[in-house]
């Protein structure tokens, strides 16, 4: 028995500049460029995800600190919420 790896493999030396490889290469960028479409609008949709995101959170930010500023105005009123809390909990 030879004492070859199991593993080996023989190497291929194709030509590069053959017709077949240039015609894979034409058909390899046509399916890429629809690759690159769905890559453009995935990242397109990203960004509108990520802006409504951003306008949540500052809608969000704006809320708190409205419902903050009207705690510290009102206290009786941020008394009985606390309440009305402690009693949901009960």
């Amino acid at each position: 028995m030879p004492s070859e790896s199991v593993h080996a493999r023989p190497h291929l030396h194709l030509p590069t500049h053959t017709p077949v490889a240039g015609a894979l290469r034409a058909v390899e960028s046509f399916l890429l460029r629809g690759g690159q479409q769905t890559a453009r609008r995935n990242a397109w949709a990203s960004v509108v995800a990520d802006r409504q995101r951003a306008k949540d959170r500052r809608e969000a930010e704006h809320e708190m600190a409205a419902l903050t500023a009207g705690a510290v105005r009102d206290p009786a009123a941020a008394l009985a919420t606390a309440a009305r809390e402690d009693a949901v909990r009960d």
